[in-house]
Order: structure tokens, then sequence, then C-alpha cells
């Protein structure tokens, strides 16, 4: 895909991705955090990210040897925000690529975290990308509730945490409070008119809601407070469709 221009991901899309990919320790009687396979079979260390072992996703319990040779002695906290970061450029960069509408923060980071846990092929081909691009912005936010299942025996079935993932996502699109939208039984509010919202998202869509005289200015991407590393070679593209369910 195209190289896109570099915006940095918002910290609260990162605390949003965070808390829904969790970090999990494959070994924990060592001290740093090894690889562990994900609910859908897939090697995972640090905060989902994927393990690739010669171009592919590395997947079986069968080669936990391999997973634990690619990160000998496991990783620190520190390295697995590295690699989350490094991760996070890579996905920002395609989802720029992909968008033809301005992006307020808040779409912006909800469409990295869609992205990070479905794959930027599966955005590419959403109804969502094709209502976000066509300005039907209400449309593509109510898009993003349809991406709540995934395969567990072969079997297609909606996963709980996926379902609390898409309505986080959709809050942080609309501006909403994408913390209590993630509350298990909490209620999908309504999206803001296009009129008042168009595809701007994040904390000016809120604005817009309370007064229509601030959609005249949309927001400015925030820095984030640490440098993201060079986006790394895998192609992010070819994570498979959603594989977080917890």
């Amino acid at each position: 895909m195209p190289a896109a221009p570099l915006r940095d991901v918002p910290q609260e899309a990162v605390e949003l991705i965070k808390s829904f990919e969790g970090i999990v320790d494959g070994d924990p009687r060592t001290v740093n955090l090894d690889a562990y396979l994900d609910p859908v079979g897939i090697w995972t260390i640090g905060w989902g990210h994927a393990v690739r072992f010669r171009g592919q996703f590395l997947r079986g319990a069968g080669n936990r040897g391999i997973a634990r040779a690619l990160y000998p002695g496991g990783i620190t906290r520190a390295q697995a925000e590295a690699l989350l970061r490094g991760d996070l450029v890579d996905y920002a960069s395609n989802v720029l690529a992909l968008v033809k509408v301005p992006l307020g923060d808040g779409a912006f980071g909800a469409l990295v975290s869609f992205a990070f846990n479905v794959g930027v092929g599966a955005l590419a081909q959403s109804t969502l990308l094709r209502k976000l691009n066509a300005r039907d912005s209400a449309g593509a936010a109510d898009q993003f509730l349809v991406w709540n299942k995934g395969r567990k025996n072969g079997v297609l079935v909606e996963l709980p945490g996926l379902t609390r993932r898409r309505r986080a996502e959709r809050a942080m699109f609309l501006g909403q409070d994408w913390r209590a939208a993630a509350l298990p039984g909490a209620p999908v509010l309504p999206a803001l008119p296009a009129a008042t919202r168009g595809a701007r998202g994040g904390k000016a869509a809120a604005g817009a809601a309370r007064s229509a005289r601030s959609a005249k200015a949309g927001p400015t991407p925030r820095g984030r407070t640490t440098t993201p590393k060079a986006p790394p070679t895998r192609e992010p593209a070819k994570r498979p469709a959603p594989r977080r369910g917890r």
C-alpha cells in the first residue's frame, strides 16, 4: 500500500488498544514477558504483537519452541511498548492511505484500533470505509458494531470482548466516552447529526454537538510522548479478521 504522511496515534487510542489487547505473559515463571497463543491460535507477545516466522503469522501450539526461540528470554514491558508503537505507526499510515475525508483525533484513533484488530485488508474492503469516504459518518460509526464475531472451533460466533471493543471504538469515533461505552451492558448512544459532526470525530465532534459554531475548526493531531520507531516490515493488511475476544 502506498506510504501516507505520518500522523501520531492519539494517546487515548493507544490506551483503548492496550485495554482490549491486554498484556499476557506466556510464562509467568520467568522475569520477562513471553510469547503466548492467542484465542484464535496465533503466537503473540506484548500488547497484541503477532509473531511472524518466515513471513507468515506463527500459528499452533506445536510451534511453541519457535515462538520462544524468536524471543529468547522474552521481552521487557518497555520492549512491549516499543513493539506496539511500531505496529501502530504502520497501521496509522495504512489508515491514512485509505481514508479520503478529514479525520479528527477520535475518528482517526478509532480506525487505527479497528484496523489493528481486524486487519488493514478487512478495513479496505469494509462498508465502514465506503460509508466514511462517502461522508456518511453516522453510517460508518454504526458499522463498527457489525465486526463483533470471531471463529471458535470453526464456527463464527459473537465474542463479548469484541462487542465491547467495537462499542468503545464507535464511541471514540463519535467523540463520546469510550470507557463508558466499553462497560458491559452500556447503551449504544445515538450518533450526532451528520450536519454537525461530519467525519471529524473525536473531541471536536463533541464540541460540534454543543455548538454548531465549533464545527468551523477541526482538531490538530496531538503528538505523543514517545518517538515512534521505523515502521515494521510486516504487512498489516494480512492480519486475520477479529482475533480478540476477551
